[in-house]
């Protein structure tokens, strides 16, 4: 068995580790995009998170992992036998992880109806692609902005609306596909298209690790992996172990978080402001906050989760964002949360350090209600 390395051992990049999580909270926030050189550790990163998702109960022998407890959600032949009054066999498996290659092809990601074989016997006969192979789990797709325009959209909406539709010479499929949706990529070769970009919930400009002591850490954890992988995911186990419960805690708590007026017209101010198009800059911000909430164990969102999140939420939707640099990108979100009072200048932060925004949710640092804010009311500026 293939022994990954623990998300728990992995050193510093807070804000890439945030923005995953919440998204492993609730993958209705949109996925994520991760930007940055090669060797930062975005794709270590992603593979990492896939081990603390927690086990997910499915229709044993289903390859759409049909969840046996959601009548509505079924895939038509398991539909078929519920109504038929056979008891669907049930398994636990692992949450499913897939990744797409650079060369998959457009029936290798939404998968193929067999038009003549329909014709022969009556029945649609249907081979699953990747779309159905990622449902209830993780997508992955490295170097997303090489991938074909045509393969991103489909990806996109089906990453979007839930539904997977297949057709073929007047035929059509289709089947739930809900999927944590993460990309990574390198601007030197290519950005995405901005209606591209817009469709990922969050974004992180990933950059490589400055401080001495952190790289140094970085090598030995890595050389100890490579020479025993066991052993080392060994001595990370209880830190993997509470991660894990954390997360599993937080998607079960995640429906039941508040977001009251104050904090909607706090989300919706800072999209306005922000000269995001459309509304997913807004319902994005919404559905992080209430992730990041969940995540310390808050029942309703406060200013500081919508400080927190906005910062992955505006970047790539800030118009020209293609044209601005990480650092532009980052004082003008930092600007945006100043001027709503959420900033250095403003009442609601009791932190002077920027890095601590990222910091909340690294492990061994997620005590419950250790958000570095007050949530004092404070009028904000016209």
């Amino acid at each position: 068995m293939r022994v990954t390395f623990p998300f728990a051992a992995l050193v510093d990049q807070q804000a890439m580790k945030t923005a995953l999580l919440l998204n492993a909270v609730d993958p209705g926030v949109g996925g994520v995009l991760l930007s940055g050189h090669k060797g930062t550790g975005k794709s270590t990163a992603v593979r990492a998170l896939a081990s603390i998702l927690p086990d997910i109960r499915v229709v044993d022998g289903c390859p759409l992992h049909c969840d046996p407890a959601s009548s509505d959600g079924l895939c038509d032949a398991c539909s078929r036998r519920a109504s038929n009054g056979a008891a669907l066999p049930v398994a636990t498996r692992p949450m499913p992880y897939v990744e797409l290659p650079l060369s998959a092809t457009e029936d290798r990601l939404v998968g193929t109806l067999h038009v003549e074989r329909a014709l022969q016997t009556g029945e649609r006969s249907f081979d699953p692609g990747l779309l159905a192979a990622a449902h209830r789990g993780i997508l992955y797709v490295d170097e997303v902005n090489l991938l074909d325009d045509h393969l991103v959209d489909m990806l996109l909406d089906a990453a979007a609306s839930g539904v997977n539709v297949i057709e073929r010479e007047g035929m059509s499929l289709s089947h739930a596909s809900r999927f944590l949706l993460v990309g990574t990529m390198n601007p030197e070769e290519g950005d995405l298209r901005p209606q591209f970009l817009d469709r990922f919930g969050l974004y992180v400009s990933v950059e490589g690790i400055e401080g001495t002591a952190d790289r140094m850490e970085l090598v030995r954890r890595r050389s100890a992996f490579e020479q025993e992988p066991a052993a080392f995911a060994e001595r990370w186990r209880e830190e993997q172990d509470a991660l894990k419960e954390r997360l599993r805690a937080a998607r079960v708590a995640v429906g039941g978080v508040a977001t009251d007026d104050d904090a909607l017209e706090l989300a919706v101010e800072l999209a306005v402001r922000s000269g995001a198009r459309g509304h997913r800059a807004e319902l994005a911000i919404v559905r992080a906050a209430r992730a990041l909430a969940a995540l310390q164990s808050e029942r309703s969102v406060h200013a500081a989760h919508i400080a927190a999140v906005a910062r992955f939420v505006l970047p790539h939707r800030i118009p020209d964002a293609r044209l601005l640099g990480p650092e532009t990108l980052e004082e003008r979100v930092a600007a945006l949360l100043e001027r709503v009072g959420l900033g250095p200048a403003g009442a609601v932060r009791d932190a002077d350090d920027d890095d601590e925004l990222e910091s909340m949710l690294v492990p061994g640092s997620m005590a419950a209600g250790s958000i570095p804010y007050t949530t004092e009311k404070k009028a904000r500026p016209s």
